[in-house]
């Protein structure tokens, strides 16, 4: 799909109120769980960045951002530095220069197993001895109904078998959630930042209605 189809998808998949409000929750998404895996002084980069809402809220020494879309640097603040360049070949970020990478819902729009290692391993190349790759993603295991309702969906993946590419690829896997956020922000009830900051706190809720992967792996 080229950009310009890619920008037309997201503006047809959220309004701007919806745009907002997700925003909102990344913000208690971010204070609330991801920030305790990194370090204030950390060099964080964040794969795929699309509206950069991780980037944007959190605490980080230095921010990175990368995304095919060059368009995407006019919504990022100052202090996050943007590199329109893909995932599989990570031009102008240096090798061992980034302690944690980031990746939010991206490997599932990769056309293949191929392509997803071929951004792991520019991870791991990135990464300085014993920084960290987070990666969140739909389950498929657990979300196989409606995994293919999105038109940018190509590659299913599981927690054991993301599991699997990145000890393949030369990670060590530190914390698998098989069950962690909800499948999608979009529903007849649409998720509050209180409902979020509550449902953060309630592990045995995340097997009930948790459809999505979080995944901790480190660079030995």
């Amino acid at each position: 799909m080229t950009m310009e189809g890619l920008d037309k998808l997201y503006e047809f998949r959220f309004s701007d109120r919806e745009r907002r409000r997700k925003d909102a929750i990344w913000e208690v998404l971010c204070r609330d769980f991801f920030q305790r895996f990194i370090e204030p002084t950390d060099t964080v980069l964040d794969i795929a960045c699309g509206y950069g809402e991780f980037i944007r809220h959190i605490r980080a020494g230095r921010k990175l951002a990368i995304d095919l879309n060059e368009a995407v640097k006019d919504v990022l603040p100052p202090e996050v530095q943007f590199i329109c360049t893909p995932a599989d070949a990570m031009k102008g970020i240096e090798t061992a220069s980034v302690d944690v990478c980031f990746a939010s819902n991206f490997f599932e729009h990769l056309p293949s197993k191929q392509a997803l290692q071929h951004c792991m391993t520019e991870a791991l190349r990135i990464l300085r001895p014993g920084g960290r790759l987070l990666a969140l993603g739909p389950n498929i295991r657990f979300c196989a109904d409606v995994y293919w309702d999105f038109f940018d969906h190509h590659l299913p993946l599981s927690d054991r078998s993301l599991t699997e590419g990145l000890e393949i690829t030369g990670f060590h896997t530190e914390k698998v959630i098989e069950k962690f956020l909800p499948f999608t922000m979009k529903g007849k009830l649409p998720p509050s930042p209180a409902l979020v900051r509550a449902y953060l706190k309630l592990p045995w809720a995340w097997t009930l209605w948790g459809k999505q992967f979080f995944v901790v792996a480190r660079k030995p």
